[in-house]
Protein backbone atom coordinates (compact mmCIF):
# COMPACT_ATOMS: atom_id res chain seq x y z
CA UNK A 1 0.00 0.00 0.00
CA UNK A 2 0.81 3.42 -0.81
CA UNK A 3 0.38 4.98 2.44
CA UNK A 4 2.30 2.55 4.41
CA UNK A 5 5.34 1.57 2.20
CA UNK A 6 8.78 2.55 3.72
CA UNK A 7 9.61 6.47 1.94
CA UNK A 8 12.01 4.82 -0.08
CA UNK A 9 9.51 2.68 -2.26
CA UNK A 10 6.88 5.22 -2.20
CA UNK A 11 9.70 7.67 -4.16
CA UNK A 12 10.49 5.16 -6.26
CA UNK A 13 6.43 4.86 -7.12
CA UNK A 14 6.56 8.42 -7.36
CA UNK A 15 9.63 9.15 -9.57
CA UNK A 16 8.03 6.75 -11.76
CA UNK A 17 5.00 9.30 -12.62
CA UNK A 18 7.32 12.56 -12.30
CA UNK A 19 10.87 12.23 -12.51
CA UNK A 20 11.33 15.24 -10.23
CA UNK A 21 13.01 14.07 -6.53
CA UNK A 22 12.36 17.34 -4.97
CA UNK A 23 7.81 17.08 -6.17
CA UNK A 24 8.17 12.98 -5.04
CA UNK A 25 9.95 13.93 -1.76
CA UNK A 26 7.32 16.26 -0.61
CA UNK A 27 3.99 13.76 -1.68
CA UNK A 28 6.12 10.80 -0.13
CA UNK A 29 6.56 13.32 3.12
CA UNK A 30 2.92 14.31 3.62
CA UNK A 31 1.50 10.93 3.87
CA UNK A 32 -0.83 8.90 4.41
CA UNK A 33 -3.58 10.43 1.50
CA UNK A 34 -6.86 9.36 1.73
CA UNK A 35 -7.84 8.61 -1.56
CA UNK A 36 -5.83 8.59 -4.75
CA UNK A 37 -8.16 12.35 -5.70
CA UNK A 38 -6.09 13.69 -2.53
CA UNK A 39 -2.96 12.48 -3.74
CA UNK A 40 -3.57 13.76 -7.17
CA UNK A 41 -4.15 17.05 -5.88
CA UNK A 42 -1.49 17.22 -3.62
CA UNK A 43 0.62 16.27 -6.84
CA UNK A 44 -0.92 18.80 -8.56
CA UNK A 45 -0.40 21.40 -5.89
CA UNK A 46 3.50 20.37 -5.71
CA UNK A 47 3.85 20.49 -9.31
CA UNK A 48 2.45 24.29 -9.52
CA UNK A 49 5.59 24.65 -7.19
CA UNK A 50 8.25 23.50 -9.69
CA UNK A 51 11.32 25.52 -9.78
CA UNK A 52 13.18 25.57 -13.51
CA UNK A 53 15.83 23.04 -12.40
CA UNK A 54 12.73 20.65 -11.18
CA UNK A 55 11.30 21.44 -14.33
CA UNK A 56 14.29 20.89 -16.23
CA UNK A 57 15.39 17.26 -14.24
CA UNK A 58 11.43 15.95 -14.79
CA UNK A 59 11.88 16.80 -18.86
CA UNK A 60 15.57 15.50 -18.69
CA UNK A 61 13.39 11.99 -17.44
CA UNK A 62 10.55 11.90 -20.52
CA UNK A 63 10.83 10.74 -23.59
CA UNK A 64 8.61 11.08 -27.15
CA UNK A 65 5.29 9.75 -26.83
CA UNK A 66 4.74 6.27 -27.54
CA UNK A 67 2.76 5.39 -31.24
CA UNK A 68 0.33 2.30 -31.01
CA UNK A 69 2.46 -0.69 -32.40
CA UNK A 70 0.74 -0.89 -35.79
CA UNK A 71 0.88 2.66 -36.58
CA UNK A 72 2.24 2.87 -40.66
CA UNK A 73 6.13 3.69 -40.69
CA UNK A 74 5.39 6.93 -42.61
CA UNK A 75 4.28 8.68 -39.07
CA UNK A 76 6.95 7.36 -37.07
CA UNK A 77 9.60 8.88 -39.34
CA UNK A 78 7.16 12.20 -38.81
CA UNK A 79 6.65 12.28 -34.93
CA UNK A 80 10.43 11.34 -35.14
CA UNK A 81 11.45 14.39 -37.27
CA UNK A 82 9.14 17.07 -35.60
CA UNK A 83 10.10 15.33 -32.02
CA UNK A 84 14.25 15.84 -33.27
CA UNK A 85 13.07 20.09 -34.65
CA UNK A 86 11.39 20.43 -31.23
CA UNK A 87 14.40 18.83 -29.12
CA UNK A 88 16.68 21.24 -31.24
CA UNK A 89 14.30 24.26 -30.02
CA UNK A 90 13.96 23.48 -26.69
CA UNK A 91 16.47 20.84 -25.59
CA UNK A 92 14.03 18.41 -24.11
CA UNK A 93 11.68 16.03 -24.94
CA UNK A 94 8.42 16.96 -26.10
CA UNK A 95 5.36 15.84 -23.08
CA UNK A 96 1.60 15.57 -23.91
CA UNK A 97 -0.64 14.13 -21.98
CA UNK A 98 -2.91 11.82 -23.53
CA UNK A 99 -5.48 11.36 -21.46
CA UNK A 100 -8.81 11.34 -23.02
CA UNK A 101 -7.10 11.31 -26.05
CA UNK A 102 -8.34 7.92 -28.51
CA UNK A 103 -5.84 5.51 -29.43
CA UNK A 104 -6.92 6.53 -33.28
CA UNK A 105 -6.31 10.25 -32.72
CA UNK A 106 -3.04 10.18 -30.79
CA UNK A 107 -0.54 10.37 -33.35
CA UNK A 108 -2.77 13.48 -34.96
CA UNK A 109 -2.48 15.11 -31.48
CA UNK A 110 0.64 14.55 -31.30
CA UNK A 111 1.75 15.66 -34.14
CA UNK A 112 -0.60 18.56 -34.15
CA UNK A 113 1.10 19.37 -30.25
CA UNK A 114 4.16 19.53 -31.46
CA UNK A 115 3.82 21.60 -34.53
CA UNK A 116 1.83 24.58 -32.83
CA UNK A 117 4.00 24.29 -29.77
CA UNK A 118 7.41 25.02 -32.13
CA UNK A 119 5.73 28.62 -32.45
CA UNK A 120 6.37 29.11 -28.70
CA UNK A 121 8.98 31.09 -26.91
CA UNK A 122 11.00 29.29 -24.66
CA UNK A 123 9.33 30.58 -21.68
CA UNK A 124 5.71 29.82 -23.40
CA UNK A 125 7.18 26.43 -23.68
CA UNK A 126 8.56 26.39 -20.27
CA UNK A 127 4.43 26.70 -18.88
CA UNK A 128 3.20 24.90 -21.64
CA UNK A 129 5.30 22.26 -20.82
CA UNK A 130 4.96 21.69 -17.15
CA UNK A 131 1.03 21.92 -17.47
CA UNK A 132 1.96 18.77 -19.57
CA UNK A 133 4.36 17.48 -17.45
CA UNK A 134 1.40 17.74 -14.22
CA UNK A 135 -1.27 16.30 -15.76
CA UNK A 136 0.59 13.16 -16.58
CA UNK A 137 2.14 12.98 -13.35
CA UNK A 138 -1.61 13.17 -11.95
CA UNK A 139 -2.68 10.06 -14.99
CA UNK A 140 0.12 8.16 -14.19
CA UNK A 141 -0.53 8.21 -10.34
CA UNK A 142 -3.88 7.47 -10.70
CA UNK A 143 -3.29 4.64 -13.62
CA UNK A 144 0.46 3.30 -11.03
CA UNK A 145 -1.77 3.02 -7.91
CA UNK A 146 -5.41 1.67 -9.63
CA UNK A 147 -7.85 4.60 -7.99
CA UNK A 148 -7.58 2.40 -5.27
CA UNK A 149 -6.96 4.92 -2.44
CA UNK A 150 -3.66 3.06 -1.95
Amino acid sequence: MFNTEPAEQARRTLLACLHSDRWAHRLAAHRPYPDVGTLVAASDEAAYDLTPGDLAEALAGESMPTLPADTYGAAHTALSAAHAAYEARFGHAFVVCLGGVSRQEALDHVLEGIRSRLANDVEEERVVAAEELRRLAGQRLVRRLGGTGR
